[in-house]
């Protein structure tokens, strides 16, 4: 089912992992054209061009530092350029610590912050411009398990950031609602990523469900909170954990 078709996207940190499943797996949907964003050049690259071997969608890369506003201009600015609009916006760019309190420092708690809270309300804000004049639009932010529970393995500041961009996503719904815009998250648990290899912690035997997503887990939520089957949804964190976490 192609629930996507011809819609625009742009997906930062969707040079590898949960982002670059998400850019495809959007493009599988129908998504017609998708702007990868990623300060990972190279990777980037490849992103889109498997993106278009595979799916036929137009692929557009453009380096972006999320933390960094006239980058973030700059991207919505390329995607303007490239298709006129943008449907959907996958905040996904982030970076995880495991600092314990005495390790974590001002700078530990600046970088994590800029980059998982402040470049998803840069990213938001720039999509929200767009968005609120056509009046429709999807923003879906990437929330984290550690942001529910207070972490497992995860630094303090990587827990705070993500119990942030959870209060972000009811704040923005709030406020883009009256636009025909929706902003919901996703709730990652145990994802096995680059990112996620240093967490020795990953017991499949920890899991209700009995094994460890891999990114096509969260990317196949995200295509839901994308789609108009999702049309009545907003401000809500869908947790994906397997069962780990349950509100």
């Amino acid at each position: 089912m192609r629930l996507l078709e011809g819609k625009i996207a742009v997906v930062t940190g969707s040079a590898k992992g949960i982002g670059a499943q998400t850019a495809l797996t959007l493009a599988q949907h129908g998504a017609s054209g998708i702007a990868v964003a990623d300060v990972m050049e190279e990777a980037g690259r490849e992103t889109c061009r498997r993106i278009e071997a595979e799916t036929g969608a137009r692929c557009l890369f453009v380096r972006t530092d999320v933390s960094n506003r006239e980058d973030v201009d700059g991207l919505f600015d390329a995607a303007l350029r490239r298709w006129g609009t943008v449907d959907i916006l996958y905040n996904c760019a982030g970076i995880v610590t495991t600092n314990t309190l005495v390790q974590s420092d001002e700078a530990a708690w600046d970088r994590v912050m800029d980059i998982n809270l402040k470049g998803t309300f840069l990213c938001s804000r720039a999509a929200y411009a767009i968005m609120k004049e056509k009046r429709s639009g999807r923003i879906i932010n990437t929330a984290s398990i550690s942001g529910r529970i207070g972490g497992i393995a995860s630094g303090v500041e990587y827990i705070a950031s993500k119990g942030g961009v959870i209060a972000l996503t009811k704040g923005l719904a709030k406020k883009a609602a009256q636009y025909g815009i929706t902003v919901n998250a996703v709730s990652p648990g145990f994802v096995l990523t680059d990112m996620a290899k240093n967490f020795s912690h990953f017991d499949p035997a920890s899991v209700p469900l009995g094994y460890i997503a891999g990114p096509a887990e969260i990317a196949d939520v995200v295509v839901f909170l994308a789609s108009d089957l999702s049309r009545y949804m907003t401000g809500c964190t869908l947790d994906v954990t397997g069962g780990v976490y349950m509100s």
